[in-house]
C-alpha cells in the first residue's frame, strides 16, 4: 500500500468552506451526477491501491443512511434520501480491484451530547456499522482535530474535551480490531495507532525517517516528522496531502491543481523517503473529481511509469565487503535478483560494508532506489552513494535511513561503477533490492512573486532553463516574450503566465500562473513602528512578522479608497511559528480609522495543518482603511504571526 486515495466530500461542498459547522441543511446535499465508479477507475489508473473516504467529517453529516442520527443522506435529495455513499464506493473499489478504508470523524459539531460521555456511545455505534456494513475495511481513519465552535444540536457554542482521554481510545481501538481484525488505525492526537501523521499536509516526510516510535509519550513534531531511532513500537509514517490547496472542492483552486513536476516531488518526498502516500481528491458538487485534477494525476503515472521502465542494474555483477557466513545465500547479487524475499546481509559483526555494482559499458542514470527487507527491522542509519566516472569514484548522495524504500535524485552521471557504503547501522545491515534508473527530464514550472511596487520577479528551478511570459492572459512560448529582467507591471491588477523552457532538448514546462491584485506600493501600517511590520506587505512568502497576543488589530490605510470584495491571510511559513497562525478572526473597514464596519469574522479552518493562503469574501464595500482583528491563535498565550496580507476588488 505505497500509494492510495484520500476522498473528501460532505455538505461543506456546497457553501465552499473548509470545514462544516454542523448546521448546514441535508437539502443542499445533492451530486445529481455522483458517480463513484469513476473516483475508482481514475484511482486504478493512477496506480493507487485504495481508497479512504469521508464517511463523516466534522459536521457530522453521514454520507451512509446511519440509524443513530437523521443528519445524513437519508434526508438529502440524493437519490431521493434513499441513497447510500459509502455502499456505493465499497462496491466500486471491489469492481476495480481497490481495497477501502473509511474516514470517521470524531468531532461533530451537528451532535447534541459532543462533549458529553454519551456521544462516545454514539460514536462507536457509527464505528460498528462503517465496520461491519461494507465488507472489508484496510485502514480507518481518526482525524485529530477535536472540540471548538459548532451547532451542537442548537447550542451554538465553543465545546472542549480533552483529546488523549474523551474518547477512550483503548477501548474503541478493541472494538475496531474485533470488526475488523487486519485493519490499521490512523489516529492523530490520540493512544498510539498503527500508522502516524508526519506533522504536515503539504506532502513530505522527513528525509530521515524511522518508522519507529515509542509504546507511550507524547509524539512531538520532531518525532512525527523523523520517528524514533530507538522506538520500540512500529509506526511507519503516512503522508497525507491534497491534489489542491485544500481538502474539499472550491472552485477558485481550479487553477491550483498540484502539477506534475509537483506530484513528482511529492512522490520522491514521500514513498521515496520510506512513506506511504495518501493523495486526497476534493469531489465537486455535481459528484465527480475535477477533469484537470483527473488529468494531472494520470500524468502523474505515466511519469512514474516511464521514470522507473528500465532497471539499469539488471544483468550487472556485483561484489561486497562482506558477505554472511560468506553463504550465497545472503550473496550480494541477492540486492539485484528482482526478488523482495532474498537479500545480501553481513556477519553480525559488520555494521560498516559496501556493495558494488559494474555495469558492461558506461552507462547514465539518475535514480537509485534502495530497500530493506522491513519484516528483520529497519537497520541502516547512514549511508553513501558513489559512482566511478572516468576511473575516478565520486560521492553523488550522502544519506540516513532507508526503510521500505528510499529513492534519491541527481543529477545524471555516466559511470562504469557503483558503490554502496553503509556507513553506519542499528545492527548488521540488509539490503533486498537495488534498482538504478535514468528518469526523463521534468521541468519545474518557474515561481513568481510581485513585490509591493508592483515588480514581477520569476525565478527557474534550475540554472539551465530559459523564461518566456505573457501579462495578456495568453499561454507563453518559447516565441513569447523572454524574461531577462524584472518586470514592473504598474499598480493595477495582473495576470503573468510563464514557463521555464530548456534549449537542449527543445523541451518546455507546465504554465505557471498567478493572479495579483493591486499593488501595495502606497499602503502603510497604521500605528505601528517596527519596520519588519512592512513583512506583511513585501510580496514575500517567506518572510513574516509577528504582533502582540489576541486579541489583537493589525489596521492597514490602503493610500485611496478601494471597491473591497474580500481578503486574504497568509500566516507565517516558518514551522517553528506555528503557534501564532491565527485561527479565528474578524475583518473590518473603514472610511476614516475611526468608524468601523464587519464585513466578515469566522475560522480560519484546518489552518494549522494547512498553512496556506487563507480566502475570504464578503459582499462588495467601498474603504480605504482595512483591519484584521486576531482573535485566536493555534496556541494560547502566543503572538500573532503574518507573512502576507491582501485584499480582493473588484
Amino acid at each position: 500500500m505505497e500509494y492510495y486515495s484520500f476522498i473528501h466530500f460532505s455538505v461543506n461542498t456546497y457553501t465552499d468552506m473548509a470545514w462544516g459547522l454542523g448546521n448546514e441543511d441535508p437539502k443542499i446535499f445533492n451530486p445529481t451526477k455522483l458517480d463513484c465508479r469513476q473516483w475508482a477507475r481514475i484511482c486504478k489508473q493512477a496506480g493507487m491501491k485504495g481508497i479512504i473516504f469521508t464517511a463523516k467529517h466534522h459536521s457530522g453529516f453521514c454520507l451512509w443512511p446511519s440509524k443513530y442520527t437523521d443528519y445524513s443522506v437519508k434526508n438529502a435529495p440524493w437519490r431521493n434520501g434513499q441513497g447510500d455513499m459509502v455502499k456505493e464506493l465499497a462496491d466500486a473499489c471491489r469492481e476495480y480491484g481497490l481495497k477501502f478504508g473509511v474516514y470517521l470523524s470524531p468531532w461533530d459539531r451537528n451532535h447534541p451530547d459532543y462533549g458529553k460521555p454519551e456521544y462516545i456511545t454514539y460514536f462507536r455505534n457509527q464505528l460498528t456499522e462503517l465496520l461491519t456494513n461494507y465488507g472489508e475495511i484496510f485502514e480507518v481513519w481518526f482525524d485529530g482535530a477535536n472540540g471548538g465552535s459548532g451547532y451542537y444540536g442548537g447550542a451554538n457554542e465553543t465545546r472542549k474535551i480533552d483529546a488523549k482521554t474523551y474518547y477512550d481510545w483503548q477501548n474503541t481501538y478493541k472494538l475496531v480490531r474485533k470488526l475488523q481484525p487486519n485493519i490499521v488505525i490512523w489516529n492523530d492526537g490520540g493512544d498510539r495507532a498503527d500508522l502516524r501523521w508526519v506533522g504536515t499536509e503539504a506532502g513530505y516526510v522527513g528525509e530521515t525517517n524511522w518508522s519507529l516510535l515509542n509504546a507511550t509519550g507524547d509524539v512531538p513534531e520532531q518525532m512525527l516528522r523523523y520517528g524514533v531511532e530507538n522506538g520500540n513500537t512500529w509506526v511507519p509514517g503516512e503522508v497525507n496531502t491534497s491534489i489542491r490547496p485544500e481538502w474539499f472542492y472550491h472552485p477558485k483552486e481550479d487553477k491550483k491543481v498540484k502539477t506534475l513536476p509537483q506530484l513528482m516531488d511529492t512522490y520522491y518526498n514521500s514513498v521515496g523517503r520510506n512513506g506511504t502516500l495518501l493523495l486526497n481528491f476534493p469531489i465537486m458538487p455535481n459528484g465527480l473529481i475535477h477533469e484537470t485534477d483527473e488529468k494531472n494525476v494520470l500524468a502523474f503515472a505515466q511519469a512514474r511509469r516511464e521514470a522507473f521502465s528500465k532497471n539499469l542494474l539488471i544483468n550487472t555483477k556485483t561484489q561486497a565487503t562482506n558477505v554472511r557466513g560468506k553463504s550465497s545465500q545472503f550473496a550480494p547479487q541477492k540486492a539485484i535478483d528482482q526478488s523482495k524475499e532474498s537479500y545480501w546481509a553481513t556477519d553480525d559483526s559488520v555494521t560498516k560494508a559496501s556493495l558494488t555494482v559494474s555495469f558492461a559499458k558506461p552507462t547514465t542514470f539518475n535514480r537509485f532506489l534502495i530497500q530493506e527487507p522491513i519484516w528483520l527491522g529497519q537497520r541502516v542509519k547512514a549511508f553513501t552513494l558513489e559512482a566511478k566516472v572516468n576511473d575516478t569514484w565520486q560521492q553523488i548522495a550522502k544519506e540516513t535511513t532507508i526503510g521500505y524504500k528510499r529513492i534519491l535524485r541527481f543529477n545524471t552521471v555516466k559511470a562504469t561503477q557503483i558503490r554502496l557504503n553503509i556507513t553506519d547501522a542499528k545492527a548488521c545491515p540488509l539490503i533486498s533490492n537495488i534498482e538504478v534508473y535514468q528518469a526523463p527530464i521534468i521541468l519545474t514550472p518557474p515561481q513568481i512573486t510581485r513585490n509591493q511596487a508592483g515588480v514581477v520577479h520569476i525565478t527557474p528551478t534550475d540554472a539551465e532553463s530559459e523564461l518566456f511570459y505573457t501579462l495578456d492572459g495568453s499561454i507563453p512560448t518559447s516565441k513569447s516574450s523572454k524574461y531577462t529582467d524584472a518586470i514592473d507591471t504598474g499598480l493595477g491588477k495582473v495576470t503573468v503566465k510563464a514557463i521555464a523552457f530548456s534549449p537542449q532538448n527543445k523541451l518546455q514546462s507546465e504554465v505557471a500562473e498567478e493572479k495579483f491584485e493591486i499593488a501595495r506600493k502606497h499602503w502603510s501600517i497604521v500605528g505601528i513602528q517596527d519596520k519588519k511590520a512592512l513583512h506583511v506587505l513585501d510580496g514575500n512568502e517567506y518572510t513574516s512578522w509577528q504582533k502582540d497576543k489576541v486579541p489583537t488589530d493589525l489596521i492597514i490605510d490602503l493610500g485611496k479608497e478601494e471597491n473591497l470584495v474580500g481578503f486574504r491571510y497568509l500566516p507565517d511559513q516558518n514551522w517553528w511559528a506555528e503557534a501564532s497562525i491565527i485561527s479565528q478572526y474578524q475583518f473590518y473597514v473603514s472610511n476614516d480609522n475611526s468608524n468601523w464596519q464587519l464585513v466578515s469574522e469566522g475560522e480560519f479552518a484546518n489552518i494549522k495543518n494547512n498553512p496556506t493562503w487563507q480566502i475570504k469574501e464578503f459582499t462588495s464595500v467601498k474603504a480605504r482603511y482595512i483591519k484584521l482583528k486576531a482573535l485566536k491563535n493555534i496556541q494560547e498565550n502566543a503572538a500573532s504571526g503574518y507573512a502576507e496580507l491582501d485584499i480582493l476588488t473588484n
